[in-house]
């Protein structure tokens, strides 16, 4: 198969520690990162370069100047899939494909209802209770499910 296994979209994420810690998930992956202005921090910062390491060497990395901006790049056919504990679907059961986009909000708000309405929206489960999960487990979780139904390890 062509093309990347999927994307990670980040929606004007603010840490720069669990933008690099996705960027690392991406790189192991084989995944695209798109990082959706504004950020909370620079890409410069000392703290985004200790968590990526090395692997930013290894990941396609996108910028995108707004939402809008972001929705001008994606092919026709795209499927964008908005993460959110509002979400009353398991991510378990999207059945992902190649190729699809995987989108997170910022780690204080989450996504806009604006944004998470116009999507199709999952959730991952959190059976033991809590606000919600670190933005880098989060898309660690749910990129690694996307991965196994995609690849079927």
């Amino acid at each position: 198969m062509s093309g990347p296994l999927l994307h990670v979209v980040l929606f004007e994420p603010e840490k720069a520690g669990n933008v690099g810690n996705v960027a690392r998930t991406c790189a192991v992956l084989g995944a695209e990162l798109h990082l959706i202005r504004p950020f909370g921090f620079h890409l410069h910062d000392r703290e985004f370069r200790r968590a990526v390491m090395d692997y930013l060497q290894g990941v396609t990395l996108h910028e995108h100047a707004s939402w809008t901006a972001f929705q001008d790049t994606l092919p026709p056919d795209a499927r964008v899939f908005a993460f959110s504990t509002h979400a009353t679907v398991l991510h378990t059961r999207a059945g992902f494909r190649r190729g699809d986009y995987l989108c997170f909000g910022p780690e204080s708000r989450g996504l806009p209802v604006w944004l998470r309405e116009g999507l199709p929206a999952l959730k991952l489960p959190q059976p033991g209770g809590g606000r919600s999960l670190n933005l880098a487990v989060a898309v660690g979780a749910a990129a690694f499910e996307a991965g196994r139904q995609i690849e079927e390890w």
